[in-house]
């Protein structure tokens, strides 16, 4: 070791101000509020009072935003969060957790009024995905080094976990249907993403419903469209419940592009009357470069200066 340390003031990319905005199904935009941050995930509580969202920058953490009184506020958590989903009845958050090297799930109340709660254990890396209507079951995404990304069952009271589908192929974006007897979700099967559905809790055939690519399956609260997105493209496919699950022909709504698309959870959700869109808006900007870097030299010497050791 030479003692000298070089850094770059500020970091190498700075956080992104991304926005939330409504987006109708026409394409037509308009901004929920003028709050910036590196959103990610957003979801609609139950209610449609509150968003919870993922400020994916250098915390992690998960942001709260109250659309009625237009404030903001944060869960604390010992690690870094990348997923929130709320409960059917919104008084939680099951949380995907990354606090060592790999992420597993807990629960908190959106409130924060109680800690944290592990539901998981797993040496995976696990990401919640959606909950049952009954929420008995969260429908999660977990990686193996043998199968890749796989979608599994956590059952909340008795905290089991089963394999939901685990073959060769990609799946991921699991999403259950309002009435909780399909999942809807992505796989990479036939060499490209498409969207599937599947009766839970199984066993079952499996329906294609997106042609020409698919992923980020959104279903409409009441059950009766099938939201997908597909590059910049939003595509809606219109679904007949019944005994059997009939799927009606794909059409697209809108194309346009600028809103975030991140993986392998969906990165939009829908406002209760089923005409809105909750997308993220990405930060046009461009990162400035880094053009200046500081050396320090004996950087071990002024360590000790600043932090002297403890005398005997």
């Amino acid at each position: 070791y030479t003692g000298s340390l070089i850094y770059a003031a500020g970091g190498i990319v700075p956080d992104q101000n991304n926005s939330l905005v409504w987006v109708d199904q026409e394409g037509k935009e308009q901004p929920v509020s003028d709050e910036q941050a590196p959103f990610l995930h957003p979801r609609l509580s139950p209610d449609g009072q509150r968003i919870a969202y993922i400020a994916w920058g250098k915390e992690g953490r998960i942001g709260i935003y109250d659309l009625s009184r237009g404030t903001k506020s944060s869960l604390a958590g010992e690690g870094r969060a990348n997923a929130a989903i709320w409960t059917p009845d919104g008084s939680r958050l099951a949380i995907s957790l990354i606090k060592t090297a790999t992420g597993n799930i807990f629960w908190q109340p959106y409130d924060g009024s109680s800690p944290m709660e592990r539901l998981t254990t797993s040496e995976y890396y696990q990401v919640a995905g959606s909950w049952s209507s009954d929420k008995k079951t969260i429908a999660f995404l977990e990686t193996h080094p043998d199968t890749g990304t796989d979608i599994a069952l956590l059952d909340v009271d008795s905290r089991s976990v089963r394999m939901f589908l685990n073959g060769k192929s990609t799946e991921t974006y699991p999403e259950f249907s309002p009435d909780g007897r399909w999942i809807a979700y992505s796989s990479d099967e036939s060499k490209r993403a498409e969207v599937y559905v599947r009766p839970f809790p199984g066993p079952g055939m499996k329906l294609q419903i997106s042609n020409g690519g698919g992923t980020e399956p959104l279903w409409a609260r009441n059950g009766k469209q099938l939201f997908y997105r597909w590059q910049d493209q939003v595509w809606v496919v219109d679904v007949q419940t019944g005994p059997a699950l009939s799927p009606g022909k794909p059409r697209k709504l809108f194309e346009k592009s600028g809103y975030g698309r991140a993986g392998p959870m969906r990165d939009w959700d829908l406002s209760l009357d089923g005409q809105r869109f909750l997308m993220v808006k990405l930060d046009q900007r461009k990162s400035t470069p880094v053009s200046e870097m500081t050396l320090v030299q004996n950087w071990f010497e002024e360590l000790k200066r600043l932090l002297p050791s403890e005398k005997q």
